[in-house]
């Protein structure tokens, strides 16, 4: 594969689709039981995440959003195996490139249940809140969070340490939450990300969203009342 993946080991969640020499540049974040590689696809700034774990080289890519040629080359490059997909949500901007990188993984792939009708492929698994993904030693945590869609879920990987990683797609963001369209569902989707994310985890949870630039639930937590009273 012609493509080429440069990966920097200086992590600071801020990821471009291309860099200064015309090539996409991932960052690599070193956890104690796994490494987290995050990429941006796409005119729509997508992110796209790899979680490997140390242990076993198992990986899980989430969201194949877009440009399958980098995620495919990006697969290639690291060191572990990926051997299945999640997508965190149904809107299209996020599953572009998944039937061409799932084709081209051989692996399998899952959604959350009351968002599989809005693929283009049928998933292999149906996720509801509660459930659990594993990747190799790792076990990650599956949260169902209604509101920007019926079937939007986040991940939540656990260190040896006891710290929490939460990828929360488009449900939660720097400055807010995911955009809603129905009425109610600011009120459903706010009130889950309060409840499922900010009353189980603490300050020091980062939080890799599905767009733009990473935060944590420190950060975001004091605005929290902004945000109920503005609606968005």
């Amino acid at each position: 594969m012609t493509q080429q993946i440069t990966v920097s080991d200086q992590y600071t969640g801020n990821v471009s689709p291309e860099g200064d020499d015309q090539r996409n540049t991932a960052q690599r974040r070193d956890l104690d039981n796994a490494t987290v590689v995050k990429v941006s696809v796409g005119p729509m700034d997508n992110n796209a995440y790899v979680i490997t774990d140390k242990a076993t080289g198992a990986a899980l890519l989430i969201d194949a959003a877009n440009d399958a040629n980098v995620l495919l080359a990006l697969a290639e490059q690291i060191s572990g195996t990926v051997g299945q997909i999640v997508t965190t949500h149904g809107h299209p901007d996020h599953w572009l490139a998944l039937d061409e990188v799932r084709t081209g993984l051989g692996v399998p792939h899952a959604v959350g249940a009351d968002d599989a009708g809005a693929l283009p492929i049928e998933a292999d698994r149906l996720l509801s809140d509660g459930d659990t993904v594993t990747v190799g030693d790792l076990v990650l945590d599956v949260i169902g969070i209604v509101g920007h869609t019926r079937g939007s879920v986040a991940l939540a990987l656990t260190e040896s340490s006891g710290r929490v990683h939460l990828f929360t797609g488009d449900s939660l963001f720097p400055g807010g939450v995911g955009k809603t369209w129905e009425p109610g569902d600011f009120d459903l989707l706010l009130g889950d990300v309060e409840t499922k994310l900010f009353g189980r985890y603490g300050d020091d949870t980062p939080v890799y969203p599905g767009h733009g630039v990473d935060t944590s639930l420190g950060a975001e937590r004091p605005n929290l009342p902004q945000w109920r009273e503005r609606g968005w």
